[in-house]
């Protein structure tokens, strides 16, 4: 009996963690200009994510995945419209605040990992920390990071550095680096793209615990029907879908 009690409390505050809205985006426009031209990517869009759900967003090359990705983590702006994380309007903020607020709650996994070639992988997954110049969480986040890295399979390869890994292992570097502030956002283009089969099966499980178990909100863009079976929802992206939608 006890047992059936715990699967329906857990049931119960999954439900109440995925009620809450961690990530909306409102009347979202995007517009690219070369002077001559312009290319519009969305228009009027908006759509609300809750908190501790997993999205996969599929859809063929130039459909605009990587720039949504982009826009509601922050690393892009929107001609017009609004994004809201965990209420703060990220696009509002000055620089400052949203340089901090992105550093603090918000992970990113790369396609093409943007590590620095002169940190080791140890260094590179420890770089969110060292950027925010809080000397005294150092020795806590190499902790961190070495354990980080045992969990990708990079236990061996810590003080190696981006030129001396493969493809597949500096993806697997990007990824811990991704987690050593524990975000609860966590925003991922193709991770498991450079992967071999069994790499990543397990990336795929360790990317499902982190929304299923530990209730961070994951966006991912893949081509990886594993990951996207693994989701709460999937997004399929049609260019012309987009335009004066509410997802």
């Amino acid at each position: 009996m006890s047992e059936i009690m715990e699967k329906v409390q857990a049931a119960v505050l999954e439900r109440e963690n995925l009620s809450a809205v961690g990530l909306e985006a409102i009347g979202l426009r995007k517009v690219y200009s070369d002077g001559q031209r312009e290319l519009q990517i969305f228009n009027n869009l908006s759509l609300k994510i809750r908190k501790g759900e997993g999205v996969a967003i599929l859809g063929p090359s130039g459909s605009g995945k990587t720039t949504l990705l982009n826009l509601l983590s922050g690393l892009d702006e929107p001609s017009s419209g609004q994004v809201f994380l965990d209420g703060v309007s990220i696009h509002e903020s000055n620089p400052r605040d949203k340089a901090r607020f992105i550093n603090r709650n918000i992970g990113f996994i790369f396609q093409f990992y943007h590590l620095l070639p002169e940190f080791t992988a140890l260094e590179n997954v420890m770089l969110p920390v060292l950027v925010s110049r809080e000397s005294s969480k150092i020795p806590e986040a190499r902790k961190k990071a070495e354990a980080l890295l045992e969990q990708v399979g990079l236990k061996d390869r810590m003080k190696h550095f981006p030129s001396e890994l493969s493809g597949g292992e500096q993806q697997r570097v990007a990824i811990a680096r991704a987690l050593i502030h524990d975000p609860k956002f966590l925003f991922c283009d193709e991770p498991t793209g450079n992967l071999d089969i069994r790499r990543g099966e397990e990336i795929a499980e360790l990317l499902k615990r982190l929304f299923s178990e530990q209730r961070k909100t994951v966006l991912i863009v893949t081509h990886d029907e594993r990951i996207a079976k693994m989701a709460h929802r999937v997004w399929n992206i049609v260019k012309q879908d987009w335009e004066g939608k509410s997802v």
